[in-house]
């Protein structure tokens, strides 16, 4: 079916005014989004596969998957191809816990000393932040040494991770001011662990995934893979026409309460159900009434926008805010290579999931398939003119994104050496408290940088003994080693703490 033709269709598929999709609107529907995802995923040629589902108050409406899931096996994406779902991951964690508060096993809004057992965190924190504060980023404190850990080097066991609640620090914003981190989810699964016994895995399998019957949905990302389940490898479209696998990917260790799970198309239906319906998925009410809906209410005030999106607060695990004038209830993630849009209307009972398998360069085309879903079932006029236009404005700034990465690349690579010693001299193991162990190893002429899952070639800073490392990919960061007396590298600075040579 060619894409032109959906502006006829629309002439017949108005949507009444409460958004409900009559039998004729879901049979045109299918034609059209794929249509244009296939659109979409053609001309901006970054991303190398797209999954996506939509649903309405009685279900699915249309699913379907395009592309490829890793370049390296050309695996195709279907509706059961599994994507990392990254800061999306929140909104499971926060149902969770409201699970389990719902019970009076827990309560929200006590401050930690009341339930956790002693910790590290510091006693005038814990007698005053709540479950409720973590979850919705308006603590006041931050850990970053936890947080690094858990979602980056993957460096950790549960004996480090409580030992590093000792580094649960103030921030400089006050407390009840919206700031968004990982931390705060962080810390709380490591207390809540340490009192209950359950990790956040078992916490969201037992009171989230296993009820809804999101069979496909894990954070054991690396059994996933050796079970033979396709899972969707992260991406980026640097070079035209020529994805490149990430050298980043997730690992078990890596993943975590605030961005930890794979899922696929036909699993996020069954999310998006749940949550536009309070819980009732199927005909069956599977969470208490209200719980669900609990989540989606704002516990923090917030003025910024993202993208077409504005956000006037944030629930739990869930991002409030507007798309148009319609109330939008959202979360987005992304990660090294790997996009995810989970978002739904709940007046317009209409919700949306789009996951690519690419976030440097063609990641915003998550949003916009998403867009394109809300703006047919509204009748948006003109629908096909209006998001070819949009398409030619992504990759105007495709392009943009890609002139600007090749430019610093090339200009990284005229920089002189600015070790004055050889390469040999700074080859070692050193070590931090809180961060773990960063190693420097020759690699040919160059050295590499590596903590634990992580590792990239260096490239020179412009400062004296500096090296700039992307362990992670597109965030270029120091490393600044600091010498002796006798010029001999004892220590270096990384992540604004100092590593001490072994």
């Amino acid at each position: 079916m060619k894409t032109r033709s959906m502006g006829a269709f629309l002439a017949t598929a108005l949507v009444c005014a409460a958004g409900e999709t009559g039998a004729q609107d879901r049979a045109l529907f299918g034609p059209a989004m794929d249509a244009f995802a296939s659109r979409a995923m053609q001309r901006v040629e970054a991303a190398p596969g797209l999954a996506l589902a939509v649903v309405d108050e009685g279900g699915l409406v249309h699913a379907a998957g395009f592309g490829v899931a890793d370049v390296a096996t050309g695996a195709p994406v279907t509706t059961d191809t599994r994507f990392y779902i990254a800061s999306a991951t929140k909104s499971f964690t926060a149902l969770s816990i409201a699970a389990m508060a719902r019970r009076v096993e827990v309560d929200m809004d006590a401050p930690l000393a009341d339930w956790a057992p002693p910790s590290g965190v510091p006693t005038d924190i814990a007698a005053r932040i709540t479950l409720t504060d973590l979850l919705s980023h308006r603590s006041g404190v931050d850990n970053a040494p936890i947080a690094f850990r858990l979602a980056y080097s993957g460096d950790w066991t549960p004996e480090v991770l409580w030992r590093l609640t000792k580094e649960t620090q103030p921030r400089d914003t006050p407390y009840g001011q919206f700031v968004y981190s990982n931390s705060g989810y962080n810390l709380a699964t490591v207390l809540m662990e340490r009192r209950w016994g359950r990790d956040w895995r078992a916490l969201v399998e037992g009171e989230v995934l296993t009820p809804l019957g999101m069979t496909a949905t894990t954070a054991r990302i690396d059994e996933a893979r050796m079970s033979g389940a396709v899972v969707a490898a992260g991406h980026f479209g640097r070079i035209p026409g020529q994805p490149e696998r990430s050298q980043l990917q997730k690992t078990n260790a890596t993943m975590q309460s605030a961005g930890g799970l794979i899922s696929t198309a036909n699993d996020m239906a069954l999310w998006l159900e749940a949550q536009i319906n309070d819980g009732r998925v199927g005909g069956r009410q599977v969470f208490p009434a209200g719980l669900v809906a609990s989540t989606h209410a704002s516990q923090v005030a917030q003025e910024t926008t993202f993208g077409p999106y504005v956000r006037t607060g944030y629930g739990l695990g869930w991002q409030v805010g507007r798309y148009g004038e319609d109330v939008l209830i959202h979360h987005f993630g992304n990660f090294s290579g790997l996009r995810a849009h989970v978002s739904f209307m709940p007046e317009r009972r209409l919700g949306v999931a789009v996951m690519v398998n690419e976030d440097a360069f063609a990641g915003d085309m998550a949003d916009l398939v998403a867009n394109y879903a809300y703006d047919w079932f509204a009748g948006l006029p003109d629908i096909e003119a209006v998001y070819e236009a949009k398409l030619d404005a992504l990759i105007v700034e495709r392009d943009r994104r890609r002139t600007g990465i090749a430019g610093a690349m090339e200009a990284r690579a005229k920089r002189p050496r600015t070790l004055s010693l050889s390469n040999a001299a700074y080859v070692g193991d050193y070590v931090n408290d809180a961060y773990g162990t960063l190693t420097i190893r020759e690699a040919g002429e160059r050295l590499s940088v590596a903590t634990g899952v992580q590792q990239a070639l260096a490239e020179y800073l412009t400062e004296p003994e500096g090296l700039r490392v992307e362990l992670t990919p597109f965030r270029g960061e120091g490393v600044v080693f600091n010498l002796d007396a006798d010029g001999r590298p004892v220590s270096l600075t990384y992540q604004d703490a100092v590593f001490v040579r072994r």
